[in-house]
């Protein structure tokens, strides 16, 4: 009950709220209305013609619709509420009918009202805005960017069109994929290009010296039965090569083989082709100094010769002429012939005519020469040299009744005439025979040696116009006997020969100098005949070489 009393009670409220506003006829014409179900608006037309016919100002009819309006929208929210909630609306009041001095009061006090309702009166109002807002936002479904082309426009293009469209399409694509495979051919060809330019300059530079100014000596050691590929390695673990692989193809590819083992003093100054030949040359059998210097002094060598090839060395500052000073120094002569007594017991004496007294007792052969070594050192070495060599054949001379002078002599001569063991042999048997005779040796190689042209190379014209005439000890074609020592320093190979002759009875020879050939003859007349063939023959083609 309490419920429906409340709801009557708002019904009233709102109902009077509804006439407020309003004259006392509009009142009236505004239930009667209510009551019989009529529209609102005809009861706004209605009352707007009553204010016409009472009078009333146009100011005041806005105001009275505006709330006309209010009203109406807030009588019909309960009313929502009252269907929603399902109670039963109460009936409506009956009231009596008001009377003519009710109506005359009523409209007295209206006419108040509307005095008092002159003066509008403002009213805060806040509205939702963010509602309103919202509410006029388009929808995203409607806005939708501007799009050319669509499927709709597609389906309107024409076969051919479409036809057209696609093969620009493709051929826009093609060209574009061209492009590509021509950039990638064109940078594929510049990394080869580039690839085999740095591979060339790399193989380049591994064929040049490591180091062309460093003259500073590196040993190493090969070891037996190593590869080309193992040696490249030792040699670019010392730092002399920069490639081991690209050594072992270069020296496959100069066929550079039969490398030897043992131990080598290299430089990184070397280039590959000069140390490949060292290697072919052998190494020592334990490590040698460094700052050690080979000296080679070849068979049949002179002391001048000698001294020229000293004069040749790198490291040591020994000249030649401190060397020939030294190898005519009569005291050192003499203190050497006390150090070596089997060996210059005889020597020759400086009255003989002799050039030099040591020649012939220098034997030749390699030596190792430091940078401090002194001419009277490497001298010494020379002569210990010979002396090794001659040591074994001290007491066959003596049963032969032989010097050593006389043998090296001799033997001076046989090193220049033949070539081969045989040779030797048979020309030491042909100097003896004449020797025994009494007869001039005849060797053009003495004369030679006084004439300084030893060692030098000649035409057969020169050798068969020598002067054989010529004032000298040393022109064994005037002169029987011996020369008065050595004209060179002979080899093991001459040494034996002469210690060691064939036994012939030779008394003549002649050799062809072109084929190296020896011919031998017991009578003049034989060997007048080889001579004929084999030099007269050719003495305008041929040349020889002592």
């Amino acid at each position: 009950m309490v419920g429906i009393l409340n709801k009557e009670v708002n019904y009233l409220a709102e109902d009077s709220q509804e006439k407020e506003g309003l004259s006392f006829k509009e009142q009236i014409l505004y239930d009667l209305a209510k009551e019989k179900g009529t529209e609102q608006p005809k009861l706004v037309e209605e009352s707007n013609d009553l204010q016409e016919k009472l009078g009333l100002g146009q100011s005041a009819l806005p105001s009275a619709q505006e709330e006309e309006k209010a009203t109406a929208s807030e009588t019909d929210i309960p009313k929502v509420q009252k269907e929603e909630s399902g109670e039963p609306e109460p009936a409506p009041l009956e009231s009596p009918l008001p009377t003519v001095e009710q109506i005359e009061a009523e409209a007295a006090a209206r006419e108040e009202e509307k005095e008092f309702n002159t003066h509008t009166t403002k009213v805060p109002v806040s509205y939702p805005t963010n509602q309103a807002v919202e509410e006029t936002k388009v929808p995203k479904e409607l806005v939708q960017p501007a799009v050319y082309g669509t499927e709709q426009d597609t389906k309107k293009l024409s076969r051919s069109n479409r036809t057209a469209q696609t093969i620009n399409t493709k051929k826009r694509q093609n060209k574009i994929a061209g492009k590509i495979v021509k950039t990638v051919l064109i940078l594929l060809l510049l990394g080869i290009g580039l690839t085999g330019f740095f591979a060339y300059r790399y193989v380049t530079s591994a064929l040049q010296p490591v180091d062309a100014k460093n003259t500073k000596y590196v040993t190493v050691k090969i070891p037996t039965g190593s590869s080309t590929k193992a040696i490249g390695t030792v040699l670019e673990k010392a730092g002399l090569i920069k490639n081991a692989q690209i050594f072992s193809y270069y020296a496959k590819f100069k066929k550079y083989a039969d490398f030897q083992s043992g131990y080598y003093n290299l430089q990184k100054s070397m280039s590959l082709d000069t140390i490949a030949k060292k290697l072919q040359q052998g190494g020592t059998d334990t490590p040698q100094d460094p700052s050690m210097e080979k000296l080679t002094i070849p068979e049949g060598y002179t002391i001048d010769q000698i001294a020229k090839t000293i004069a040749k060395l790198k490291k040591n500052k020994l000249s030649s002429d401190t060397f020939l000073k030294k190898v005519q120094d009569d005291n050192f002569i003499t203190q050497e012939a006390t150090k070596y007594p089997n060996l210059l017991g005889n020597l020759a004496k400086k009255e003989s005519g002799v050039k030099y007294r040591l020649e012939g007792y220098l034997f030749p052969a390699t030596y190792n020469v430091t940078d401090s070594i002194t001419a009277e050192t490497l001298i010494d070495q020379m002569l210990a040299a010979m002396d090794k060599t001659m040591s074994q054949y001290y007491d066959v001379l003596a049963s032969k009744n032989l010097t050593v002078h006389d043998v090296l002599t001799i033997a001076s001569l046989v090193e220049k005439e033949g070539s081969t063991d045989q040779d030797r042999k048979n020309i030491a048997s042909v100097f003896y025979n004449r020797l025994n005779q009494n007869m001039p040796l005849q060797s053009n190689i003495a004369i030679l040696y006084v004439q300084g042209k030893l060692g030098q190379k000649t035409t057969l014209a020169e050798d068969a116009a020598i002067d054989t005439n010529i004032d000298s000890p040393y022109n064994v074609y005037k002169n029987t006997g011996l020369m008065p020592g050595p004209v060179d320093n002979p080899s093991f190979s001459a040494i034996e020969a002469t210690v060691n002759p064939a036994k012939t009875d030779y008394l003549y020879f002649v050799a062809n100098t072109e084929t190296g050939n020896v011919y031998f003859a017991n009578t003049y007349e034989e060997h007048e005949k080889n001579v004929q063939e084999h030099v007269n023959s050719k003495l305008t083609q041929s040349s020889s070489s002592n």
